[in-house]
């Protein structure tokens, strides 16, 4: 192993433990939620007040929370690709600049901090039109179905397979977005977080279906997420869970009418 391929090594073994320990932290914080919240729900405590912009504002911390534990797993790839790409560049004759890995990870991580504010708000929405249960956080069955049969159709538009094929090759990202200096990674990240966006917004909407904070569906949620992301046939997965959502929509409304 030459020098230059153990720095890159060291750099993928620093940054994978750094985001194992974030996701794990937020994981963590997720449980001890859903435990205070279960709690609460037990004793008859659910908050069925009008919302306040102090509520708003703890609903968009605990879906940013979320939004780390769910989706840094699946950004790791490209995480990694990244660190590697660095160090090799740096090392490389000419000494490219510096590019922050940090930076890209806080810039990836504020596309979905802003997509946080949007459900905190959209969930506000739905407390004010009583569509939610404030025990499981849960939409109603009609809502839900909308909810449901949105995603199905999203999983199969055009939109959908351009930002998946993004987010499936890191190389290929890098190669045609990379950019120098710190507000290359800053920009970069924007970009990255983006595409990842793109590609998953209506499937975290779909935590309203399952209930916000129940932690299997939110699992199984980041579980899909990760294997659409690193299977070659991700476009299948798509169109597979596509249809199993709309089939899931038809049920869900059958048994509202």
């Amino acid at each position: 192993m030459t020098a230059l391929e153990s720095l890159a090594r060291r750099d993928r073994t620093v940054t994978l433990a750094a985001l194992a320990a974030l996701a794990a932290l937020a994981w963590l914080y997720l449980v001890r939620l859903g435990r205070e919240m279960a709690d609460m729900a037990a004793m008859g405590m659910a908050h069925t007040e009008p919302w306040t912009a102090a509520d708003a504002g703890l609903a968009a911390v605990m879906w940013a929370v979320m939004m780390v534990a769910m989706m840094l797993p699946a950004a790791a790839p490209m995480i990694l690709v990244f660190a590697t790409v660095n160090r090799k560049r740096r090392e490389s004759p000419g000494a490219a600049p510096y590019v922050n890995t940090t930076l890209f990870v806080l810039a990836y991580l504020a596309v979905w901090g802003a997509f946080s504010v949007a459900a905190a708000l959209a969930q506000w929405a739905l407390h004010a039109a009583a569509l939610l249960s404030e025990d499981a956080m849960q939409a109603a069955p009609l809502a839900g179905a909308v909810l449901l049969a949105a995603a199905g159709i999203y999983q199969v538009t055009p939109l959908k397979y351009a930002c998946l094929a993004r987010c499936q090759t890191p190389i290929g990202f890098l190669l045609g977005e990379w950019r120098d200096g710190n507000r290359g990674a800053v920009v970069m990240g924007l970009r990255h977080g983006l595409f990842c966006l793109g590609c998953c917004w209506v499937l975290m909407a779909l935590l309203f279906v399952g209930g916000v904070m129940n932690l299997a569906w939110v699992a199984a949620i980041a579980a899909f997420v990760l294997i659409e992301k690193v299977l070659p046939a991700g476009r299948l997965v798509s169109v597979i869970s596509g249809a199993a959502l709309l089939i899931w929509a038809a049920w869900t409304l059958l048994q509202v009418f």
